[in-house]
């Protein structure tokens, strides 16, 4: 008895250790919720208080590695974006075959705080960039730019309104040339067609003349015989009664 007893109360201890797990299960998930919640306005506030800089050209040879090296210098870099440089368009520069570093047309580098975007973008715009002789970009000067209330949830809105753009006009072109492959082909279809008579006919008149059964082939249609107008007889003629009766005749 003692035993069944034991092994009762020990069922009803684990279903009561079940029954408050379940009943905190939902209290720890709103937990996480709320810090997960606290957390982001964390960022969102450190967002509102980052600045941003605009570099409208990019040295050759220079990435965001050796981007970040130079300005951490100066303050705090968060973040950085280079935009890849389009080689079909004008004005790009042109690599050689050997040269494996990505060109970029212009980048974007977010500061810790407005104050040191601001101090940074007067200090270095149009000074040399300098560093070491040897780099290749020592006498480039920089091209920095402080973006007033600008954030960088606004870079990446333009950005992808910009592949957006992108990919509709690829979807363009490529609908074009679709259309001008199809019509090319159809006329080379054509074409064929026409060169498969033409053989076939040759064909024909080589056996034709081969054989010596050719002969001239003539063709008679139809033909209704023509109407002779005559202007005597389409006039209508006066009776010998009305002109004596005119003329006082006997």
């Amino acid at each position: 008895m003692e035993v069944a007893e034991e092994e009762e109360n020990a069922e009803n201890d684990a279903e009561v250790v079940a029954t408050g797990t379940c009943l905190n299960e939902p209290n720890g998930s709103e937990s996480k919720l709320k810090d997960k919640k606290k957390r982001l306005l964390k960022e969102a506030e450190k967002a509102d208080k980052r600045g941003v800089c605009y570099l409208s050209r990019i040295p050759p040879h220079m990435d965001h590695v050796k981007l970040r090296h130079i300005l951490s210098q100066f303050g705090d870099v968060q973040r950085i974006f280079l935009a890849p440089e389009d080689s079909s368009a004008p004005g790009s520069t042109k690599r050689s075959r050997g040269a494996r570093d990505q060109a970029y047309s212009e980048g974007w580098v977010e500061f810790k705080n407005k104050s040191l975007a601001k101090r940074v973008a007067n200090m270095l715009n149009g000074e040399q960039i300098g560093g070491k002789k040897r780099s290749s970009f020592y006498y480039d000067l920089w091209n920095i730019k402080y973006l007033s209330k600008f954030k960088w949830d606004d870079l990446t809105e333009e950005l992808a309104l910009k592949k957006a753009i992108r990919e509709q006009k690829i979807a363009l072109e490529l609908s074009a040339a679709k259309r001008e492959r199809d019509l090319y082909l159809s006329k080379v279809d054509k074409s064929r067609a026409l060169n498969a008579i033409e053989e076939r006919l040759k064909k024909k008149q080589k056996i034709q003349q081969d054989s010596g059964q050719v002969a001239k082939v003539i063709r008679h249609f139809p033909q209704t015989k023509p109407i002779t107008y005559n202007a005597k007889e389409s006039k209508p003629g006066l009776s010998d009664d009305i002109l004596d009766a005119v003329f006082g005749g006997s």
